[in-house]
């Protein structure tokens, strides 16, 4: 009893004696360790070392700064790099970028940025680049092209990190796994994210701004100004972020102990200081104060202005619009609303929201709510964690299937004929010149914008297209110069180019209109040079190919 005793409560050695009595648990320990068994003889038997408990050995939390840190530094690397070269993040995809400063002298301005509807901040970036690339001297029309969309491409990638880095301090690494792959699956995020377009960077700062944003789940207190300055950014570059915004910004001030302090301390001071940069920096290229803010919202909003490109009936976004951003996604978000937790529902009070407020716009287009597509995947993220492990492989399967075509097609194949013209186009900046013949000039007969511009040609050739600017004095039965165009091409053609003087070297056009101006092109003498694929969903005024014609002036 007093052996038994002894060992259970570890007492010390007895006086006496130099070391623990074999028969004790640390005595056996100890003789073992040095190869001595109980009975004095010699054995070898192997070490065994206790593991280390103290905090100071083991790996910081994912919610402290520290596992934080060390995420986006390590793990989240590689999610990054992997992301931009085998991920959707490889811009396949070809965006239309409009040149908007007078870069060399050339260029075109639309009516949005001579009204004043648009801020400078974003373009900025893409006309830095431009700038940069021209001290350097390398400003060839291939970097021209292909930089904006790799930066684009860049910030798409690190918003694809950034989400999984959230959802993982939220839910935890699995379901933020699938959430990931689900972003990265989604045929409309191939398709858009880069695009130089301000609802892709209002995607990409609608992601970051949430990564700040104090959610329910997340442990430590966090100062509000750095999501704020992310809102305002988006806000700045597109107005219409704010509707996403709403909701979010409205429950945190409900929840914020101290509303005064937020407000006078974060609120303020950020607005202040983002407004004032864009109001300044506008100042800069406008040549004079323009609140362009304002005059979006006067134009887009109290003048319905937006309306002149088309208008569809309020519930197109979600009888169509919302289906066909989600695409193959939708049972799995309509699952995922289910089996996500109660904090996630300000994310789906964000979407409907979301989509509710574009809904009473008469203009809409899939674009607009471009950046609840990656709220819609953290349900789809859920739900795919929710399933059995046949039922998510056959999932993985079908969303990585019926994703991967619609993306390729769209990003490859679909409508890439106003791309590839104008590689045809740029050639005729290094065609040798012909004192017998007229300089080359260009007359796109297509709808408006179909085309990138000076940013794919990159030199001074004349280039000019059919407008279609929207009437601000209030006129009736307004037509745009490509709707006078397309009521008769035939005599609209005749009587602008009377003087065959003035005729172009170069007309450009879709198949639909070839036969409509067939006449003129004999009679002027226009030779077809070049036919290129575009789509093979002619519609309207867009056909399947587009065809280039060039005048013959050594037969005149």
């Amino acid at each position: 009893m007093a052996a038994h005793a002894l060992r259970r409560r570890r007492l010390p050695p007895p006086p006496g004696r130099r070391k623990w009595p074999s028969w004790s648990r640390a005595g056996v320990a100890m003789e073992a360790a040095r190869g001595v068994d109980g009975s004095g003889g010699r054995r070898t038997l192997p070490v065994r070392l206790r593991k280390r408990k103290s905090t100071l050995y083991r790996p910081a939390p994912s919610g402290t700064l520290a596992g934080r840190g060390a995420a986006l530094v390590g793990e989240n690397l590689y999610l990054c790099l992997f992301t931009i070269t085998v991920g959707h993040r490889t811009p396949c995809s070809m965006p239309v970028l409009y040149d908007i400063f007078n870069y060399d002298n050339y260029g075109y301005l639309t009516w949005e940025w001579t009204e004043g509807l648009r801020s400078h901040l974003y373009p900025l970036l893409f006309a830095s680049i431009y700038k940069v690339l021209h001290l350097l001297n390398k400003d060839g029309v291939q970097l021209l092209i292909w930089l904006p969309r790799i930066a684009q491409a860049l910030l798409a990638a690190l918003a694809d990190v950034v989400l999984y880095s959230l959802v993982k301090r939220l839910d935890g690494a699995e379901v933020a796994k699938w959430v990931y792959f689900c972003q990265l699956c989604s045929w409309f995020t191939w398709y858009c994210c880069t695009r130089t377009l301000t609802n892709t960077m209002e995607a990409v700062l609608t992601i970051f701004a949430l990564y700040y944003y104090p959610l329910e789940g997340t442990r430590t207190k966090r100062s509000s100004i750095p999501y704020l300055t992310l809102v305002a950014l988006s806000f700045v570059i597109r107005p219409t972020a704010l509707i996403l915004w709403v909701p979010l910004l409205l429950r945190h001030f409900w929840k914020e102990p101290q509303k005064r302090h937020l407000i006078l301390h974060s609120c303020l001071p950020v607005g202040l200081i983002i407004l004032g940069s864009s109001l300044i920096t506008d100042r800069v290229f406008f040549g004079k104060w323009v609140l362009v803010q304002l005059n979006f919202l006067k134009f887009n909003v109290l003048q319905n202005v937006a309306t002149f490109y088309g208008s569809h009936p309020w519930h197109w976004y979600f009888t169509q619009g919302f289906l066909v951003v989600l695409g193959p996604h939708l049972p799995f978000f309509l699952h995922g609303c289910f089996q996500a937790s109660k904090r996630h529902g300000i994310f789906l009070v964000v979407v409907l929201w979301t989509v509710a407020i574009y809904s009473t716009l008469s203009h809409k287009e899939f674009r607009f709510i471009y950046p609840v597509l990656p709220i819609c995947m953290v349900f789809c993220g859920h739900s795919l964690k929710q399933l059995k492990r046949w039922q998510r492989a056959a999932a993985v399967s079908f969303l990585l299937v019926t994703n991967l075509l619609p993306a390729l097609y769209t990003g490859l194949v679909h409508q890439r004929g106003t791309l590839d013209v104008m590689g045809h186009l740029q050639s005729l900046c290094s065609a040798p010149a012909d004192s017998a013949e007229q300089p080359a000039s260009v007359f796109m007969l297509m709808p408006c914008h179909s085309t990138p511009f000076y940013s794919h040609v990159h030199c001074p050739l004349p280039l000019r297209f059919l407008q279609c600017p929207p009437d601000l004095t209030g006129r009736a039965n307004y037509l745009d110069e490509a709707d006078l165009f397309y009521a008769d091409p035939l005599s609209w053609l005749s009587e602008t180019f009377s003087n065959v003087t003035l005729l172009p070297t170069h007309l450009v056009f879709f198949s639909v209109l070839e036969q409509d101006i067939s006449s003129f092109l004999v009679t002027n003498r226009y030779e077809k040079v070049a036919t290129f694929f575009h789509t093979h969903l002619p519609q309207g005024r867009i056909g399947s190919s587009i065809h280039v014609y060039k005048r013959n002036q050594k037969r005149l």
